[in-house]
């Protein structure tokens, strides 16, 4: 399609309300109820963007301040994301499974002023978070009949602030909203988001209109072959990650019909959505391959059982989050369908290479945007400069130092090499972090740290590098060599539970083994100064850690 007309940079809330002159009564979304599908329009959706912005001017959030979102995706959560961004503040989302621990550091930490809310959990969670700090913070609970007349009937708070009537007085009234939405600066910070740091707390990731608005233009113009106008999408991903929150604003430039779905729903309904565009993490593309294998090993019984899970009509199919096997790509394309696959970071906003249609390799993650710079440092580290890159973490200027060489390159943490042709490939990873095939990014260190000091427990090495949920090696200490192995076993598996509890789920360790050589500078795996080297402890154990995995 003619991409064209979309690439001018603008704020993201200006898509949907550009449509609303030939879209207005058409289906944005469709949300499943009771075991049916319930449509909202992109009128609906625009008034339930103004309302959030009428709201929020009304309540004095200034341009530049920070309002959270934490809750499960939803037309809602969209909403409150564009409404914030409209009334010119800027949203912070946070993973639904951020633990009362992690909520309070980055309510504090990016001093929000508002925190709109849903799910019992989320609630539990974040009047636990509440107590942890200082700070006052107003609550908008997302469930509420006062948010809007289709939310469920959860009357929790009956004076709980009405969206809904904000929406009504900016209807009646509507300067107010367009005067902070016709003074956004593209260079104002648009979202803070908050990745897993390497040791300690996440660190704040500031993307302003134009980092996001840029990337936004080279996607569509790299993918413009297989994107068209009015496609139905299946979305699942968090909207909290910038993955999940750049499929909600492609659907809205290009005029989407997107179905809602959950991790746990999103492949049974699949086959009844049947969408032209599916994008998804590695775990759930592994899923699919699983289940076309099941059957007759020929071409075309593959391809028929490709059609029959996905419902036959897929154009175009992204992977992030994580690296994808080749053979899962391979296997995907002979039975019909091309699986795209980039690599970039949140800083990068997110995309710094991607493959084509017409020039993809599945060994590799593509070729720079065009507007992106790449270079590789003399360690092989990828270094990134252009508008895609953002400028610094929020109040923290030391990591800011670090994350950029003297000559203002971004260094990405990743190692990398250019095939002959111009594809990048990833080789290495410098920082300590995992990535789930769920695309979950998880410093295993800071699940490391929590078990320092423990009477019975003297290390432990968590694993879990582009595989489902994590796993660890246990290495018990020496005054509990003569317990019996099923003894300590138990005492161990106490342990990591307690620590488990301590955790988002996707953080916890799910197996473990207790190790039997120990861990020695002599053999490789600690450093002089008695560090651990993981890579090493990886290698000596991998059988051991796939194991756990059977």
């Amino acid at each position: 399609m003619d991409v064209t007309p979309l690439l001018e940079l603008r704020p993201a809330p200006r898509a949907v309300f550009e449509r609303l002159a030939t879209h207005r009564h058409r289906v944005r979304f469709q949300v499943r109820r009771g075991g049916a599908w319930q449509p909202v329009t992109w009128g609906q959706f625009a008034l339930q963007i103004r309302g959030v912005a009428r709201w929020l001017v009304e309540h004095e959030i200034e341009p530049g301040e920070r309002v959270a979102i934490y809750a499960p995706g939803s037309v809602a959560w969209a909403s409150a994301a564009l409404g914030a961004q409209t009334a010119g503040a800027v949203f912070v989302p946070i993973y639904p499974a951020t633990t009362s621990e992690q909520l309070a550091y980055i309510l504090d930490h990016a001093e929000i002023k508002v925190v709109f809310v849903a799910g019992k959990e989320q609630l539990d969670r974040l009047e636990r978070a509440g107590k942890l700090i200082a700070r006052t913070i107003d609550v908008v609970d997302l469930e509420t009949t006062a948010w809007w007349p289709d939310a469920p009937a959860i009357e929790r708070d009956p004076g709980a602030p009405s969206i809904r009537a904000a929406a009504a007085r900016d209807a009646a009234a509507p300067t107010l909203v367009d005067a902070r939405l016709g003074a956004l600066d593209l260079d104002a910070p648009a979202q803070l988001l908050y990745t897993s740091g390497t040791s300690g707390h996440p660190k704040g990731v500031p993307l302003t209109h134009r980092n996001v608005g840029r990337n936004g233009a080279d996607w569509l113009v790299c993918n413009a072959p297989l994107l068209a106008e009015g496609d139905r999408d299946l979305l699942w991903l968090p909207m909290s990650h910038i993955f999940g929150f750049g499929e909600l604003c492609v659907g809205n430039a290009l005029g989407w019909e997107t179905y809602l779905a959950t991790p746990h729903d999103v492949l049974d309904l699949l086959p009844e959505v049947a969408p032209q565009v599916f994008f998804s993490v590695p775990a759930y593309w592994e899923k699919i391959a699983r289940a076309i294998q099941a059957g007759p090993a020929t071409a075309e019984a593959r391809r028929e059982a490709l059609r029959r899970v996905t419902g036959g009509r897929l154009r175009f199919c992204l992977s992030g989050g994580a690296g994808l096997k080749v053979e899962i790509k391979q296997l995907l394309y002979e039975a019909g369908v091309l699986i795209l696959e980039g690599y970039g970071l949140t800083e990068t906003s997110p995309t710094l290479t991607l493959n084509r249609a017409d020039d993809f390799r599945f060994d590799a993650v593509g070729k720079p945007l065009p507007s992106v710079e790449l270079e590789l440092a003399d360690d092989g580290e990828i270094l990134a400069r252009g508008e895609n890159v953002f400028a610094g973490y929020f109040k923290d200027p030391g990591a800011t130092a670090a994350a950029f060489d003297e000559g203002g390159w971004f260094r990405t943490g990743d190692i990398g090499r250019w095939t002959a042709d111009g594809f990048l490939q990833i080789i290495d990873r410098k920082k300590d972090i995992l990535v789930t095939s769920g695309g979950k990014n998880i410093p295993p260190a800071n699940i490391e740290a929590r078990f320092v000091d423990d009477p019975v427990i003297e290390r432990v090495v968590v694993y879990g590098d582009a595989r489902p949920y994590l796993v660890a090696a246990v290495w018990t200490r020496a005054e509990a060599a003569g317990v019996p192995r099923d003894e300590r076993s138990k005492l161990v598996t106490s342990r990591i539970e307690e620590v488990n509890r301590e955790l988002a789920r996707y953080e916890t360790i799910k197996r473990f083994f207790i190790a039997d050589a120990p861990l020695t500078v002599e053999t490789g795996t600690l450093t002089s100064s008695l560090k651990l080297r993981r890579k090493a402890v990886y290698e000596g154990l991998r059988d051991r850690f796939e194991e756990l995995y059977a």
